[in-house]
């Protein structure tokens, strides 16, 4: 235990300049910081421990967390804004980037890990770069998970760079083609894009006297320090391969251009692009043909993109995005109870329960529960996910009474089968 020791001394070492500052500036007591030296002493030896686990060092770092929240807090009550950045404005993050260091250089299998690490870095430090790379080396280790894949591509969509997500997405696609959730979440997010186009087609959210297709183009803004790049060195931003060689930009020009960048969009550009397919849809139903050749499709996978692409009210294409789906469920899986209730339902999609549409549309709703409960081959598995709407629709406020009594008898019947 002597090596753990000295390692432990070596970084409670590092950090009495900032136990210093706080006894300067009466942050905190003597009293105080000799606890908060124990408790750091403590998690130092569990976490330099033969046998440690994960939870050790996210208890370690919820510690630090918390004590830098106290120092805040106590810092505004002083009034001590101006703190020397290096002792306690930003020495927390920078021991906690160091604890995460430390666990996942220790547990580089554990995901749940690289997850908070991710989440630190977004959310409390707001370190861009830094978090680029972290993801960066996460996916490399677990290039099979969904989850880091589908938040470095909506990380990449909610900063304006589409392009860039649609490469994260489809270099994840190609390798979790063992469960869809990646594929909807690839789907989810080009519909957004769909919406955000649309919202700015019709003018909302771009200001008076602003052309809307510059509006549009502005979504594929690239918000710079925020993309990945797989061929990154992990300590700097420049591309190369293990040789050292450079990849070519496709956007720079010749020796004497050096520096200059094409414009993004030109007017052929922008002609293409009021005329192009994906404002139709045509990717999303693109992603899910692709994905019924993958071995995880069947009726659940299809009935999840089904209920994804219909909670989509402000995208134009939706209804017809929906059929696509549905038509491919009639045609692989005709008689299955997904297949029956995503039949029943399309009818509902996009009519506001409170509208004056909707009870028409909830009696061709009925009328196609009544003829699917007959050709099903599981009933109890229909009668329980529409039962699952029902109440989903009985718990609206406001609900006209009329429909509520249908629906309760409906909703009875459909029990006493299941």
């Amino acid at each position: 235990m002597a090596g753990v020791s000295d390692k432990a001394r070596f970084y409670l070492e590092r950090a009495a300049p900032e136990l210093r500052d706080f006894e300067e500036k009466e942050i905190f007591s003597k009293d105080e910081i000799r606890s908060l030296v124990t408790k750091r002493s403590d998690y130092e030896h569990l976490i330099l421990a033969p046998g440690t686990k994960s939870t050790d060092f996210l208890s370690y770092v919820a510690w630090e967390r918390c004590l830098d929240r106290l120092r805040a807090k106590r810092c505004r009550r002083l009034n001590l804004r101006g703190t020397t950045p290096g002792a306690s404005s930003h020495a927390s993050h920078a021991r906690t980037f160091g604890i995460f260091e430390r666990a996942v250089l220790k547990h580089p299998g554990d995901v749940s890990l690289w997850r908070a690490y991710l989440d630190f870095a977004a959310n409390d430090a707001r370190a861009t770069k830094r978090w680029r790379r972290i993801c960066t080396r996460a996916l490399r280790l677990h290039p099979t998970d969904a989850g880091l894949w589908a938040l470095a591509g909506k990380r990449a969509a909610r900063n304006g760079d589409m392009e860039r997500a649609r490469a994260h997405f489809l270099r994840g696609c190609r390798f979790c083609t063992g469960e869809e959730t990646l594929w909807v979440e690839y789907a989810r997010c080009e519909m957004q894009w769909l919406g955000k186009v649309e919202e700015k087609k019709a003018g909302k959210g771009v200001r008076k006297g602003t052309d809307v297709m510059q509006a549009i183009k502005a979504t594929e803004a690239v918000q710079e320090g925020d993309e990945i790049r797989f061929d990154d060195d992990d300590e700097d931003d420049e591309s190369g391969d293990e040789d050292g060689l450079m990849l070519p930009d496709p956007d720079a020009g010749g020796s004497g251009d050096k520096g200059l960048k094409k414009p993004a969009f030109d007017a052929e550009a922008a002609k293409k692009l009021e005329q192009s397919p994906a404002l139709s849809g045509a990717i999303p139903m693109a992603i899910f043909d692709i994905a019924k050749k993958q071995p995880f499709f069947g009726p659940a996978a299809a009935e999840t993109f089904f209920d994804m692409f219909a909670s989509f009210g402000k995208v134009s294409s939706r209804g017809r995005i929906v059929q696509h789906v549905l038509s491919a469920m009639e045609q692989q899986f005709p008689n299955h109870a997904s297949t029956c209730s995503c039949q029943v339902r399309q009818p509902l999609v996009g009519v506001d329960v409170l509208t004056a549409a909707f009870p028409k549309a909830l009696r061709e709703s009925l009328t196609r529960l009544k003829g699917a409960m007959d050709k099903t081959e599981d009933k109890r598995a229909l009668a329980n996910k529409t039962t699952a709407w029902i109440d989903e629709v009985l718990a609206t406020e406001g609900l006209d009474p009329g429909i509520q009594t249908v629906l309760s008898h409906t909703k009875a019947s459909l029990e006493s089968i299941a």
